[in-house]
Order: structure tokens, then sequence, then C-alpha cells
């Protein structure tokens, strides 16, 4: 009677397992990366990454969608973290969607920080970012496209909240117009955060412009971020890009960060090969003080999808 039991209890646990894995969507890649420059600067040049996307949900009654998502990855380290990216997302019916990240989310001002035309990396890749505003965990996200216009909201309810909100607007063949604003209470000193961007597409160029205002409320603690960039696909596979930015500290002992960058991609079916060059002067000025430095470095990454 027992060994009847365990058959019958094996054969309804497979079957679960099949039910499972079939309603389970799995996406993911892996790429490895050289990097160089700064004169030859010692260490290990070689380095990669990897991640498994598992995707699930389905269709409530009402005609509302529930979707959950996690990432299987190496980038957080430790093995208390490899599972990274969790969020739950809430189709509403015709409504937006209501996104809870209970990990490794960005609110509307890290999702807007720099919204240049680039073929594969920004132009202050490897410096200094502007601001990303309050992208944490367990922070609620929605949007919602109304015509030409779509909008975007963020809310972390902890402690002093912080909430951010953003629009796109496409209302002009070619022209997108984004904003965004909000105030970040993650530390002790609030930032308020102003974005502004514009991108206009001709043909396969794309050009764009952008400026972003972080205000402190700690003393000399200001940044200003403008930046422009073009980009053009020379073929369906295949994209070039130059980008200028500039960090502006309010501090008056504290350099100005400049960065110029260069980047190519191709695609050849689930292979992409993308590089960049990029030239930082004063990198991370803003961490160190007055430090009148000039880094020039680049990176060479082949990567696969699936």
């Amino acid at each position: 009677m027992n060994k009847i039991k365990k058959i019958g209890l094996t054969a309804l646990a497979a079957s679960l397992v099949t039910v499972s894995a079939n309603a389970v969507d799995i996406s993911g890649g892996s790429s490895i990366s050289y990097n160089g420059g700064n004169d030859g600067e010692q260490g290990n040049p070689w380095s990669m990454t990897d991640s498994l996307v598992f995707t699930w949900g389905g269709e409530l009654d009402n005609g509302m969608t529930v979707d959950m998502n996690f990432k299987l990855d190496n980038s957080d380290g430790t093995a208390a973290k490899v599972l990274d990216n969790r969020s739950l997302a809430l189709g509403l019916n015709g409504g937006g969607t209501l996104t809870f990240w209970g990990q490794s989310g960005s609110g509307v001002v890290g999702s807007f920080d720099d919204k240049m035309p680039t073929a594969y990396e920004e132009s202050w890749y490897t410096a200094d970012s502007p601001n990303q505003g309050h992208s944490t965990s367990n922070m609620f996200y929605y949007t919602n496209t109304l015509d030409a216009v779509t909008i975007h909201a963020s809310h972390t309810p902890v402690g002093a909240a912080s909430t951010e909100v953003g629009a796109v607007v496409t209302a002009i063949d070619n022209l997108e117009l984004g904003i965004a604003i909000g105030e970040d209470n993650a530390t002790s000193a609030a930032v308020d955060n102003t974005i502004m961007y514009a991108k206009y597409t001709i043909g396969g160029a794309t050009l764009g412009v952008q400026s972003n205002d972080a205000d402190s409320s700690a003393a000399n603690s200001d940044e200003t971020f403008t930046a422009w960039g073009v980009s053009y696909a020379v073929s369906e596979d295949m994209s070039i890009s130059y980008g200028y930015s500039e960090i502006d500290y309010e501090t008056s002992t504290t350099l100005s960060q400049e960065a110029t960058g260069i980047s190519a991609s191709y695609t050849m079916g689930s292979m992409t090969l993308a590089g960049t060059v990029n030239d930082i002067t004063n990198q991370g000025s803003g961490a160190t003080g007055n430090t009148d430095t000039n880094a020039e470095t680049f990176e060479i990454n082949l990567a696969f999808a699936f």
C-alpha cells in the first residue's frame, strides 16, 4: 500500500512540475567583455555576465492581468542576492500597469537619468553618473499611455516617502519630449530632481539634448547634468553613436566632470558585438574633490541572448 501511495504521489508531483514549467517563460543571456585604457591599468581586463529571467502570469476573470518575474544572475555577488529584479505587475484592463518592485527597481528619475541616443553605453560610462533618484526596492511604479502621452509615477513608502512623476510626449512625428520631477528622501538630505529631454529622428539618425537638476538640501551638494548625443542606424543590424555630457558640482572645490563617448553595435541573430571608447575629464571628482585627471577607457562586449 505504501508503495502504491509513493507511486501516486510521484506521478502527481511530476504532473505539477510539468504544468508549472509550461506556464513559465524563460529568457536570458550571457556576455564576455574586455576592458582597457588608462595607460595599461593593472588587473584582469576580462569579465562576464550571465542571467536568466523567469516570467509567468495570466489573465483574471475581470480582464486584468498578473505577471511576475525575477532574474537569476551574478551581478550582486553574494549568494543571498542572486535572485534579482523581482517584480509583480498588475495590468489594469486598459487603465495602465501597476508594478511592485520587490528588489532592484528603478524610479522615474532613475529611468530618465540619461535618455540620449546611444549604440551601446552612455558618454559617462565608468565615471560619475547623473542623480538616480529613489531607485530602490519595495517600490510602486505606474505607467499608462493615453494617445500620444505616456505617464510614469513611482512611490517608495519608507520613512519620508519618495515620489516621482514623469511624462513622454510623442504628439509630433519623429519628436520625443520627456520630463520628470520628484523628491528623493532616501537619505537624510532630500534631493529635488528635475529632468527635461528632447530627441528627434531624421531617417536613420537620432539627435538628443538633455538637462537634469539635482537640488539637495545639504549645503554645496547641488548637481547639474547636461548632455547631447547623436546615433545613426547604418543598417538594420548596425548602429553607431557619439555623445557628450557634463556634470557641474555646486561646491567651488570640485571640478566639473566632462565626458565623451563613441559607441557601436552589430547584431547577428541572437549575438551582438558592441564597443565603446570613453574620454573622461576629472573622472569621479564629485566624490573625491578637486581632482584634475583624465581617463581614456574602452570596452568590447560580445553578448548572446535566448
